[in-house]
């Protein structure tokens, strides 16, 4: 998404009003695809501070993913800030300073809303809270009734553990 700041690099105290559609790209993170079928939407501003400009904007909208026991598609509601101070590249800053770059009187954002995305995500990802998951043994969508396996497979790690504790519980 390119912006035209124009209006508002020479304007100290300027404000660019922002509320642009726009379509995310297909972004893998932490094993999941994040995939964005409709327009996300930025609302927010661009204010000129006289020594840089400042980004502050929310996006919105619904990516697919996929749940974490089951694997079955889920629709989600994406929201998340979007806040950053732009330098133009020729002006001098601190190196301690986190400023996003850009030249002449235009910036594109998608890198800026991207990162963004990346640092509001959330781990994992569920169908419903009580989502049963697999089976362990055959793959089969425990949500979809029970299928039949024998799940109380010990680990051999512990089968000598097991044992013990059956042995104690025996003879009490």
């Amino acid at each position: 998404m390119l912006i035209d700041l124009t209006d508002i690099v020479k304007n100290y105290g300027g404000k660019l009003e922002l509320n642009e559609e726009f379509y995310m790209p297909e972004t893998h993170f932490m094993g999941e695809d994040f995939t964005f079928d409709d327009k996300c939407v930025l609302k927010g501003h661009i204010f000129n501070n006289s020594k840089m400009l400042e980004l502050e904007a929310e996006v919105s909208g619904k990516a697919r993913v996929h749940c974490a026991r089951c694997g079955k598609p889920v629709t989600i509601d994406v929201h998340f800030p979007v806040s950053e101070v732009l330098a133009r590249d020729d002006t001098v800053h601190s190196e301690d300073e986190e400023v996003v770059t850009y030249s002449g009187n235009e910036i594109e954002l998608d890198e800026v809303i991207t990162n963004s995305f990346l640092m509001n995500v959330s781990g994992k990802y569920l169908c419903s809270e009580d989502c049963k998951g697999l089976c362990p043994k055959c793959g089969k969508n425990l949500n979809d009734g029970d299928c039949g396996c024998n799940r109380d497979v010990i680990d051999p790690r512990w089968e000598k553990l097991a044992e013990i504790m059956k042995n104690l519980s025996d003879t009490e």
